[in-house]
């Protein structure tokens, strides 16, 4: 095996071992919350994409517009999303997340990172140095993959940046 796939592989063998021992204090917020798998998608996409119509996240979930209406209900009735007149057309509904509803997803995104602050305690100076070297790479390599995905360039080549001359 050549050294760079071994070094991938060791990477992701380690990565995997890290998921493992976070994965209690990441999940926790995940089963605190009573959600649905439904009512998680939901949040998530709101998240994502922000102020967004009732069809369009009955779309993208593949359920009809009666189906999301009720998870909306009951979401709204929990205080996690708002549902708004589109100032366009009185006609749409615009569904958002209520401050509790991005607390909530804050809290399952950000959760176990205390954990990972009194682990990253542990190293040394240098071996932090080395952790944020190595995570600066990565959000660069990731960020390059997040670009050429969005501009339609395959992902096993390397994104072209245009600000290189």
């Amino acid at each position: 095996m050549a050294e760079k796939e071994r070094l991938i592989a060791d990477i992701m063998g380690a990565q995997q071992r890290l998921q493992h021992l976070f994965a209690y204090d990441r999940s926790d917020p995940l089963f605190a919350s009573q959600l649905t798998m439904p009512q998680l998608k939901i949040l998530l996409l709101l998240h994502r994409l922000g102020d967004t119509s009732g069809r369009e996240l009955a779309g993208l979930l593949g359920v009809s517009l009666a189906t999301m209406s009720g998870m909306v209900d009951r979401l709204v009735a929990h205080d996690l999303v708002t549902r708004t007149e589109d100032p366009h057309d009185r006609r749409v509904r615009r569904i958002t997340l209520s401050s509790t509803g991005a607390g909530m997803i804050a809290n399952i995104i950000t959760a176990g990172t205390e954990k990972q602050t009194r682990v990253l305690k542990r190293l040394t100076d240098a071996e932090l140095r080395t952790v944020a070297e190595a995570m600066t790479a990565m959000v660069r390599a990731a960020s390059e993959e997040a670009e050429s995905a969005a501009c339609g360039v395959p992902q096993d080549q390397p994104a072209v940046n245009a600000t290189k001359s």
